[in-house]
């Protein structure tokens, strides 16, 4: 006898050659932590039953939702910011005269580790709401040790008090700060030196990224941070080609990294590197469209080279205040022309991988952790077709039910 058996429901299982990997009046089995078994409900073994049977009503399951790339923890806002983009200042000029990820900074190291929960949790509860079972966290907002240390431990506690699997990323080197002003290789070395073994040996990453471009660090310096991170067994990501073509993607599949996130200015060569190294392309519509950029990421190359897409919230202060995936699906589809497949693929099996999570997470298949949402939709289209919705019905979590709020 299983523990949960959901039945009368289109599974879109993201696996396999068909659509969305669509079973029509499917049915899926938890034991456990993790699925059990998923198939057409004509095919359940003869006899099967569970301790909690749900009657999905024809509604749609699809994974529990990934997003890869989030700053969900931080202190203060910039809707000031956003005022003077608006005015026509451009996000360099912003960062040039001591604003946008120094003004984080300065709030992040003035509100303490307890506060830094606080502001976060709602965030966080925001996106389980709407049927993300798994986030990654990123610090950079600290760039001390003690800041950077109570982001990392924030971003810990936010997974063990919600309940959503959280995934750790230490982005030291996402800006210089004031101390080390003019002293950008002082700084790299106080990341490689003494962050880096910290973060380690206490275990609060589960990965490094950094920001490769003329306002934060060269591919050079950048190299050295992911130096350090190969000799203690810490997988990278990047922040890669936002602004310009600094030949961040090719230096992220150099190093094998699980993601090159943005992309926006990612040459044919660097896609094809990508392609190699199997690094999956993070695309982060929502800052696309909250800077009002115009540079599309390379999404024809993407698809020709077979790169994996994804695509995340980059929930952060300055760039992205955004705290829905279902939105970033939608724009997605809008503004770069992916196809509702490709989107829910993107916030689902090929966000997993971009974390690292591919053999546990993204698809419904025997063996992985049953992380599921049951969506009051017809087929899963309509994820990424609504605009400003949540259609999540009920979100299974390790095998734990729980209703969307």
């Amino acid at each position: 006898m299983w523990d949960l058996l959901l039945t009368r429901a289109r599974v879109a299982t993201m696996d396999g050659a068909a659509a969305y990997g669509l079973i029509e009046d499917g049915a899926v089995a938890v034991e456990g932590e993790r699925i059990a078994w998923a198939g057409s409900r004509r095919d359940l073994p003869a006899g099967a039953s569970a301790r909690r049977e749900i009657d999905c009503g024809d509604g749609c399951i699809t994974p529990g939702l990934v997003d890869p790339h989030t700053h969900a923890v931080y202190g203060g806002n910039r809707a000031a910011e956003f005022e003077q983009r608006l005015r026509g200042a451009t996000y360099e000029e912003i960062a040039g005269r001591g604003g946008g990820i120094l003004s984080t900074v300065r709030a992040t190291r003035a509100a303490g580790e307890d506060a830094l929960l606080a502001a976060a949790t709602p965030r966080l509860e925001r996106l389980r709401a709407e049927g993300v079972t798994t986030v990654e966290i990123k610090s950079g907002y600290g760039l001390d040790r003690d800041a950077e240390l109570a982001m990392l431990r924030a971003a810990r506690a936010l997974g063990e008090q919600l309940g959503i699997t959280v995934r750790t990323t230490y982005l030291g080197a996402h800006a210089v700060p004031p101390e080390f002003a003019g002293r950008t290789d002082d700084y790299v070395a106080f990341v490689c030196d003494e962050m880096l073994p910290l973060v380690a040996r206490e275990r609060l990453a589960d990965a490094v990224d950094a920001f490769c471009e003329r306002i934060a660090f060269s591919p050079e310096q950048t190299a050295r941070v992911f130096g350090a991170a190969a000799r203690l067994g810490l997988p990278v990501k990047l922040h890669a080609d936002q602004l310009t073509d600094g030949g961040g993607a090719a230096l992220a599949a150099r190093y094998g990294a699980l993601s090159a996130d943005h992309l926006e200015h990612t040459s044919r060569q660097g896609v094809e590197a990508l392609a190699a190294a199997g690094t999956v392309a993070t695309l982060l519509p929502g800052a696309y469209y909250f800077l009002r950029e115009t540079k599309l990421p390379p999404i024809d190359d993407l698809r020709a080279c077979g790169v994996r897409i994804a695509l995340a919230t980059d929930c952060n202060p300055g760039t992205s205040p955004a705290t829905s995936l279902l939105l970033m699906a939608n724009m997605a589809c809008v503004l770069f022309r992916l196809t509702p497949e490709e989107a829910l693929a993107g916030i689902t099996r090929n966000a997993a991988r971009a974390l690292g999570m591919a053999a546990d997470a993204g698809t419904i298949v025997a063996g992985k952790y049953a992380d599921l949402v049951l969506w009051d939709v017809e087929h899963p289209a309509e994820l990424a077709y609504a605009i400003g919705t949540n259609p999540a019905n009920t979100i299974v979590r390790h095998g734990e039910v729980r209703p969307s709020p």
